[in-house]
């Protein structure tokens, strides 16, 4: 690949689902000596100018990573193309050792580059014109190509355990200590599935959708989708109950158990399919994979027994000659080499990516989506997390969930039960949420299939009201630096667990119940010490695109005592 024709190598699959991780070590953070950085800071100097920095920060916000890179490093009509070391100086950002020296070529930086410059675009600003539950209201009343990105905060009320909260299924697996796990997301594990699938088999009928009914907001988000105002639903749910409330235009970015397929062949069947296995907690097998795998052996035995014969007859054999009855079982029990032919649900696990579709989709959708809601899900886990980043700064972002989060910047959010919250902005909006769908069973079976029967199992049948009626809902407002926010309460209620003003943030002791997601503790990622540790930093993005001329180097050691900080920075040096 030439430095001419990098620009078309820049694709969605390979820049929104990067690891973030990938140049994240020790060795990377060694302290940089002093008449290195002086040399690095003087040809930042000499770079780009402060104007053309800025242009830089509102395109990359504007028109994303992928956009933003292809138009960089597209020819200019100059002698040569641009430099990626010169814009990553130009944003304060030093390459690490590996990547430093000035003669690096742009094919070898990029992908440092996509992880700098996605870190960048994590800091959003809020919009300061929006603020209020009205200002919602509006959003809400004329918008036309609206993002929704759920997770399983829209789905606890219908009886589905969330995945990382304190009650959780991860908590749940810990506390019953059953499955022999090192640890509770080993469950789901790639490698440790492909080991031990009979693992995941005997704990599957426990999230494995069967008689659940759509929540309120399953159905909300039907409503929009009817009123022609739905762009896209990217769930990171995996219980289908969007399909099963009607939802049409959802993207289920974590996958589902509406399909499954082989692991071996990749031959994918219907998610009924595999059903009764769940419920009898057997492992399914493929059925071709297999029997050409007997074949196999088959064929293994009879070439090892031709060649037996062909040594001679009556010889004595040697002892521990490796010709024993036993290799021959160690051989007939293996799969040849490759995946094994079992068949998996096909929701993501640890160690898999997202679908292509993922990519596609929100490539396409950043450039007409003119408004962004979340609801239900603490946004821990990447690359859906990293949805809010991609989508332009400029697009207004509603939050909704029970708590807040504070690695990322709506510019309203709206904390309280979700059910209620949406059920309420209808209300005021004159809009009617459907009621629930007749067919209830995500598979298309009808509601006289019966419940799983297993006490563990959160009961199917629940209580549609919400929590908080309209009538009986008023809104606790953030003053301050906090005016954006808006906690629901029933009238009357004087309880509030919340920081809702500046001088209250330090008091927050809450834990999101709604964290849903299956994946790694990606706490680490969105602390501002950590936001390019792969690296060393003389600047990190400004805040406001007329700050970026101050220039720093820092260094962080890892968080050693578990409070979700990093500890003792090692250097820091500041030049104005």
């Amino acid at each position: 690949m030439t430095e001419d024709s990098l620009a078309h190598e820049i694709n969605p699959a390979e820049t929104y689902q990067i690891d973030s991780d990938e140049y994240d070590s020790d060795q990377e953070r060694d302290d940089i000596n002093d008449e290195e950085y002086d040399r690095l800071v003087e040809e930042a100097e000499n770079g780009y100018s402060d104007e053309e920095m800025k242009a830089f920060t509102h395109q990359l916000k504007e028109s994303g990573l992928v956009n933003f890179l292809r138009d960089y490093l597209s020819p200019n009509g100059s002698s040569e193309p641009r430099s990626l070391r010169k814009l990553l100086l130009g944003f304060g950002i030093i390459p690490p050792v590996g990547l430093r020296n000035p003669s690096t070529p742009n094919i070898l930086l990029l992908s440092y580059a996509k992880i700098a410059l996605s870190r960048i675009l994590r800091r959003r600003e809020r919009l300061s014109h929006l603020s209020s539950v009205e200002d919602a209201l509006n959003l809400l009343r004329t918008s036309k190509r609206i993002i929704i990105l759920s997770g399983a905060g829209i789905s606890t009320s219908c009886g589905i355990p969330d995945f990382r909260s304190s009650t959780g299924l991860y908590a749940q697996l810990q506390d019953e200590g059953r499955y022999e796990l090192d640890d509770p997301q080993q469950m789901f594990d790639i490698r440790y599935f492909r080991e031990r699938p009979e693992v995941f088999y005997s704990f599957a009928k426990q999230i494995y959708p069967s008689n659940f009914v759509p929540s309120p907001c399953h159905r909300w988000i039907k409503m929009l989708e009817d009123r022609g105002q739905l762009l896209r639903n990217y769930t990171q749910n995996i219980d289908t109950l969007e399909n099963l409330a009607g939802v049409t235009k959802v993207l289920q970015c974590h996958g589902s158990f509406s399909t499954a397929s082989c692991l071996r062949c990749k031959t994918r069947v219907p998610g009924p399919t595999i059903e009764p296995y769940i419920m009898a907690q057997k492992v399914p097998y493929c059925g071709a994979c297999r029997e050409a795998r007997d074949q196999e052996i088959e064929a293994r035995r009879k070439q090892r027994e031709a060649a037996k014969k062909s040594k001679g007859k009556g010889k004595a054999r040697a002892w521990g000659n490796g010709d024993d009855d036993d290799d021959e079982d160690s051989d007939e029990s293996e799969w040849g080499g490759g995946e094994p032919g079992i068949i998996k649900p096909d929701i993501t696990f640890f160690g898999q990516a997202l679908d292509s579709e993922f990519d596609e989709c929100l490539f396409k959708d950043r450039e007409e989506v003119d408004l962004l809601l979340i609801i239900g899900t603490s946004l821990k886990v990447a690359p859906v997390s990293e949805v809010l980043t991609h989508i332009p700064h400029s697009v207004p972002q509603i939050f909704i969930n029970l708590t807040p989060v504070h690695h990322v910047q709506p510019d309203i959010c709206l904390l309280g039960d979700a059910d209620s919250i949406v059920t309420y902005l209808s209300s005021q909006l004159g809009w009617t949420i459907p009621p629930p769908p007749v067919v209830l069973h995500p598979n298309g079976a009808e509601t006289s299939v019966p419940a799983i029967e297993n006490d563990e199992i959160h009961p199917t049948k629940r209580d549609l009201r919400v929590t908080i009626p309209p009538e009986e809902a008023e809104w606790f407002d953030g003053v301050g630096d906090m005016q954006h926010i808006h906690l629901l309460r029933k009238k009357g209620s004087k309880e509030i667990n919340i920081p809702l003003s500046p001088s209250d943030s330090g008091t927050d002791s809450t834990v999101d119940e709604n964290d849903e997601e299956r994946g790694p503790d990606e706490d680490r990622k969105n602390s501002k010490a950590e936001e390019l540790a792969n690296g060393k930093e003389i600047n990190t993005t400004p805040e406001s695109d007329s700050d970026h001329d101050s220039i720093k180097s820092e260094n962080v050691d890892e968080d050693e005592d578990g409070d979700g900080d990093e500890d003792r920075p090692s250097k820091r040096t500041r030049m104005d």
